[in-house]
Formats: structure tokens, C-alpha cells, sequence
């Protein structure tokens, strides 16, 4: 597969391992139009910080859950005036990194950085996201290509599901000589085996379409070179549309017939030879093997098969739930209605995505509950999209959502308060969200843990290093530095903030918990190496012992 290089790469390509961790520090939650100093624990999250270290912050709990993520990253028009922050160490590449970011003519290697800039976040959007997951990705012409190139890369080309061209309804540059009035969107699953077929048809289409019917019929008759003329026996009891009377032997029209074929109570009563090209050649003979009871399609529709009144063969759908989503949309509002939609809410905001779009993209994974991540959260309509989904369906969607910039309280978090509450004369959805900032890295930069860090998020970073799971809440009948056991193996944290503590015979006495292999950090061990391997006791120092991801 080809693959995309450009100035820097080398650098950033595991830069998401380098990136110091640091903890979510809780700074109000809103409960249904009333703030509040405690966490509601809604699951709904707004994050102030660099989308960077906030995604990191985010892996020991979420890496692996994230069932839908949407970004809508920097286009790199030459406008925005980005800059690429990250802490990357090397000292060629550092100062340039960190240079704000012009228009072509000013800085040539502006898309090197924008790349710079999105491999390490994609790498750590792939690592968040289920294996029944998807990433929607907004994207120009500026930066179609290298996104294309290095998410191929990242989440593996036989993931690509497609490329949404949105047509941005509203005002575009009437100066040019070709008007652009649309975008694309990168769609990709994190394993396409586990992609179902949405359970959603594009809004555009008419409600009278057949795409709503309960039950669809077509002919399976279909001749040309990748459909062979073949022959097919039907059995004495295949179903048929008429009641009684007999189609006759025939070769002047498809199918053919090889004799008579006699029906009575809408069924054969005779073998019959036909002759045709087939469209689902294999699901037919499987229906005829079933006994003419129904049999499951590729899209897992319940199927079975008539001769209709004309003598044609007819395959005959049952759906509970129809799927019709396209790559062209269209129709999805503008961010130009958004401005106005947030006008009401008495926010000011460029350019906001169409909170129609996010919505249906959301929509398109299935599932009841689960969580939706946006990294470039912007004003909030990600957040929007899955409150008036939740109020549209009664599902218990989520949302996490990050912004680096000081408007995300002033803005993002201020319109979720409103789509919850309520404003101008809009109804509130409800709901609740806990507002979050990246504040300490959980080590100094000596290496040794920060001792201001809350214990408890120290601990469940530890578990997460240990099992790639996540430290369970629950009181436990073990002395208080138990962390939890997992695959027959008990985990022990011996810490104190202000105290060097010490692994000893006296420790181990006041454990309860009986495993195959013990692993316990502390800041020193007084036991011997045979005592220690006798009994599967595994000693990790502090703080070197902690695996840094």
C-alpha cells in the first residue's frame, strides 16, 4: 500500500507515546439547568485543553469504547492561522513546529505541519474507538489527499467505508470562476467486519418510497456476463402468486420454461425446469433446500421466493428496519442557519457545522447507547446533535467533546446549557454534562509521580498500565492498596504521597486476596529474591516500575 512521507513524520509517528500525561481535573457539572460543584456523573464530558493530552487523558477509561467519533479539524486554508503546539522533543523540528502557520506563499511547508499536526491525534482517535466503531472526518480540497493517505495508513485501507461529498448549502464565493460548494467527509470504521448496515434512509428520499415498504419484491431474472444461463429444478410445492391455472412451456421470454407448469392452492404441482440468468442464484437454491421456508440475505433480511402471474421469479424481502444512506448529502442546513440558530442563543460563532449533518452522520451507527467524541469540538454542535437525537429517539447516546480554545465556556459550554434548558422560545432537551480541565501531568518533569495528583487517579492510571482496563470503584475486603485482580493475578499500589513505603513481610500479612501471581509496587522491597519468586510476588519499583503509554 502507499504510503505518504513528509518533513517531520519520523518525529511524530509515535509522538502520542511521548505526550506526558495529565489528569481531568472536575470544575462543575450541570444538571438540568442548575450548576453544581459535584460531578453528575452523566457521562456527558466538555474539556477545555489540547485535544492531544486530553485524548491521552482519556485511554484509561474510554480506549476501546468509543462507538462514534466526528472532527472537524483545521482545513490549512491559509486562514486560520493554526499553530502546532505539541511538546516534540527533537531540536530540528521543535522551533519550526511551533511557528504559526500561513498561507502557501508564506510557508511552503504548511502542509508538512498540518500533518505533523493530525497523525498523532488519528493515532490515538484509532486507539479510542471500538472495533464496531466509526470516524467521520470534515475535510477541503486543501488537505483531502494527505488525510486520505494517512488514515489509510492509521486505521488500514480495507477499513475505508467512504468519502461524503456535503453539498454546503448557502452563500460561497461568487467571485470565482468555479463556484466550490462542498466539502467531504472521510468515513472509516475501525473493523469493517463489524460495520452493520445503518438503520437510517437519507433524508431526501420521499416517504412514499418503496425504501419504507415492509416488504420488497423484485425479479431475480437477470441475464448478462456476469450472470451465466443456468438451470434451476423447482420442487412440487413451490410457492406461487396464483391460486390455480398453469404458465405455460415457453423460450421466448425470461424465464424459461422447460414444460407446463401446473398450479393449484398457489403452489406446483409438477417439477419444473427453468432456464435464466440469476441475480441470487445462491439464496434461491437455499430457499428451495429450506423447504421454501425463508432464508437470510447478505443484509440479513428474512427472503423467500414465488413464481409471480406472469411467470417471472420473484424474491420477497421482509425488513423491519429499512437502510438507504448515500454519499452525496445534500439538504443538511448550512453553516450559515447555524449562525442564526446560535444568534438566538445570544452566541456569535464563524463558521459552525450544520447541526442536520452531525446529526444524520451520528445516526448512522447503530446502537442505543453509546459515545460520541469530537476532539475539535468548536462551538458544540457535536454535543447538539446527540442531545436532539436522544430527545428525537429517547436513546442514551453520550458525548465527550474537547476544545483547546477560552471560548469553550464562554461558548461551547454555554450552548449546551441552553439546549438543556432552553432558549428564545425553544424547549429544552434536558440532560446534564460534567465540565473538565487538563491540569497537572501525573509525573514531574524528574520523572518521580506528582505527589499533588489525586491518589485515586494515580491508581487508575496503574491498573490501566497493568490490564488495559479500567479500576473498579467498588469497595473491596483488602487493605486499602489493593487496585483489583485480574487473570488470576492481584494488583497492590503501596503508596503515600509524603512517605517512602516499603514492601515487607508486615505487607504481606495484611493482604486477603489469594491469586496465582501477585504484582505490588512500592518504594522499596526488604523481602529476599527466592522468598519472592516462591511466591509469585512480582516487586515494581516506584516510580520506574510505572509503564509510561
Amino acid at each position: 500500500m502507499p504510503t505518504l512521507n513528509w518533513i517531520g513524520k519520523d518525529k511524530v509517528v509515535n509522538h502520542h507515546l511521548e505526550v506526558p500525561f495529565k489528569v481531568l481535573e472536575h470544575s462543575y457539572g450541570f444538571d438540568n439547568g442548575v450548576q453544581t460543584d459535584k460531578e453528575t456523573k452523566s457521562g456527558n464530558k466538555i474539556i477545555h485543553g489540547d485535544n492531544l493530552e486530553a485524548l491521552k487523558a482519556l485511554l484509561p477509561e474510554y480506549e476501546g469504547k468509543i462507538k462514534c467519533t466526528y472532527i472537524d479539524p483545521p482545513y490549512n486554508t491559509g486562514n486560520e492561522g493554526w499553530k502546532y503546539n505539541d511538546n516534540v522533543s527533537h531540536p530540528k523540528i521543535k522551533k519550526w513546529l511551533g511557528e504559526t502557520v500561513g498561507k502557501e506563499g508564506d510557508d511552503l511547508t504548511r502542509h508538512d505541519k498540518w500533518l505533523c499536526m493530525m497523525y498523532p491525534r488519528l493515532k490515538l482517535l484509532h486507539k479510542l474507538l471500538s472495533n464496531d466503531g466509526l470516524i467521520f472526518i470534515s475535510i477541503d480540497d486543501n488537505e483531502y489527499q494527505n488525510l486520505k493517505y494517512i488514515c489509510d495508513e492509521i486505521f488500514g485501507r480495507n477499513n475505508f467505508i467512504t468519502n461524503f461529498t456535503w453539498r454546503t448549502d448557502g452563500n460561497f464565493d461568487n467571485q470565482a470562476k468555479i463556484k466550490i460548494n462542498h466539502e467531504y467527509i472521510l468515513c472509516y470504521s475501525k473493523n469493517i467486519d463489524f460495520f452493520e448496515y445503518p438503520k437510517v434512509v437519507d433524508p431526501n428520499i420521499s416517504i412514499d418510497s418503496k425504501l419504507f415498504k415492509t416488504e420488497i419484491r423484485n425479479t431475480i431474472v437477470k441475464n448478462g456476463p456476469k450472470n451465466p444461463i443456468s438451470d434451476v429444478k423447482l420442487p412440487i410445492g413451490f410457492p406461487c402468486d396464483i391460486e390455480s391455472g398453469v404458465i405455460k412451456k415457453r423460450n421466448n421470454s425470461w424465464p424459461h420454461y422447460e414444460s407446463d407448469a401446473k398450479i393449484e392452492d398457489y403452489k406446483l404441482t409438477n417439477e419444473v425446469i427453468v432456464k435464466s440468468g440469476w441475480s441470487s442464484k445462491g439464496i434461491f437454491e437455499a430457499f428451495i433446500k429450506n423447504e421454501f421456508n425463508s432464508v437470510k440475505d447478505s443484509k440479513n433480511q428474512e427472503t423467500t421466493f414465488t413464481i409471480s402471474k406472469t411467470g417471472a421469479i420473484e424474491n420477497i424481502k421482509s425488513r423491519s428496519q429499512a437502510s438507504h444512506v448515500v454519499s452525496s448529502l445534500f439538504n443538511m442546513g448550512s453553516t450559515q442557519n447555524m449562525s442564526s440558530e446560535l444568534k438566538k442563543m445570544g452566541i456569535d460563532f464563524d463558521y459552525p457545522k450544520s447541526i442536520n449533518l452531525i446529526q444524520y452522520l451520528i445516526s448512522i451507527v447503530n446502537g442505543e447507547n453509546f459515545i460520541v467524541l469530537d476532539s475539535f469540538a468548536g462551538s458544540g454542535t457535536t454535543a447538539q446533535a446527540v442531545l436532539n437525537l436522544n430527545d428525537i429517539d429517547g436513546k442514551n447516546r453520550k458525548f465527550i467533546i474537547i476544545e483547546l480554545m477560552d471560548y469553550v465556556e464562554s461558548i461551547t459550554s454555554e450552548r449546551i446549557k441552553k439546549v438543556i434548558s432552553g432558549y428564545s422560545d425553544v424547549k429544552g432537551k434536558g440532560g446534564c454534562f460534567d465540565f473538565y480541565k487538563l491540569e497537572q501531568s501525573l509525573f514531574n518533569h524528574d520523572g518521580n509521580l506528582n505527589e499533588n495528583v489525586d491518589t485515586d487517579k494515580i491508581r487508575n492510571y496503574v491498573y490501566y498500565t497493568e490490564t488495559k482496563n479500567v479500576l473498579n470503584k467498588k469497595k473491596h475486603l483488602d487493605n486499602k492498596y489493593f487496585l483489583d485482580k485480574n487473570n488470576d493475578t492481584s494488583y497492590y499500589f503501596l503508596y503515600e504521597p509524603s512517605e517512602t513505603t516499603t514492601l515487607n513481610h508486615a505487607f504481606l500479612a495484611t493482604m486477603k486476596t489469594k491469586a496465582e501471581q501477585y504484582i505490588i509496587y512500592a518504594d522499596n522491597v526488604s523481602l529476599d529474591e527466592i522468598f519472592m519468586t516462591t511466591h509469585n510476588i512480582i516487586f515494581k519499583k516506584i516510580p520506574r516500575g510505572i509503564t509510561r503509554f
